[in-house]
Parts: C-alpha cells; structure tokens; sequence
C-alpha cells in the first residue's frame, strides 16, 4: 500500500502546484472560468488525497476506505474541473486535467484491484 500511498501523495503534490499557481494568478483563463475557484477547489482535493495517503502509510483499521473514498473525490472533482476548465481554461488547466484524471482513475483501480488480492486487509 506504500505505493499507493506515494502515488496519492504525488498527485496531491501536484494540486498544491496548480492550486498555488491558480491563486497567485500566474493561470487564468476567460469567462466563466474562474482560477480562484479551480485554486480553492485543487487545494482542498489535495488535501482530501494527502489525507488518503497519510492513513494508508499509518496503517489506519479504515485506511483502504479512505483512500478509496479520497479517491473518489478527487476523481469526480476532477471530473467536475474538467468541464470548467474546458469552457475557458487555457491549455495548461485542460492539459493537467487530461493527464491526471486518468492517473486518479488507475490509482483507484490499483485500489481496488489490491482489496481484492488481500480481502483480510484493512
């Protein structure tokens, strides 16, 4: 699972990335998308997956289901960005977009996939 975890913390670093790049104003876009709201919203993604993360590497009884549910949301956050950011995000947002949600999806899949390999853990 550390793994797992290193890969959640990845794509969590990354929010932290973008979320900083969005609320200093280094990335815009035009109407109707708004780089504080994409900024706030990376941020708490990000912190929702570093949570994610930080449980599976502690070991945590729920641990696979928080990771899982981290997961989750940031997958439908993501999803959520993306149809914001496609109606006036510059290439930067849309690129990250395109790129990381399909990284969310196979680090919920790899979730899934290792539950099944070891039912007794948790």
């Amino acid at each position: 699972m550390s793994r797992i975890a290193a890969l959640m913390a990845a794509e969590a670093a990354s929010l932290a990335v973008m979320s900083s790049l969005h609320l200093a104003g280094r990335l815009n876009g035009t109407k109707p998308f708004d780089p504080n709201r994409a900024g706030i919203a990376e941020a708490i993604i990000g912190v929702v997956l570093a949570a994610g993360a930080v449980a599976l590497l502690r070991g945590r009884r729920r641990a696979w289901s928080i990771a899982v549910a981290a997961n989750i949301f940031a997958v439908v956050g993501f999803a959520v960005g993306l149809s914001r950011t496609i109606q006036g995000g510059g290439a930067v947002d849309i690129g990250y977009h395109l790129t990381v949600l399909p990284l969310l999806l196979l680090t919920l899949l790899i979730l899934v996939r290792e539950r099944r390999a070891a039912p007794a853990a948790g």
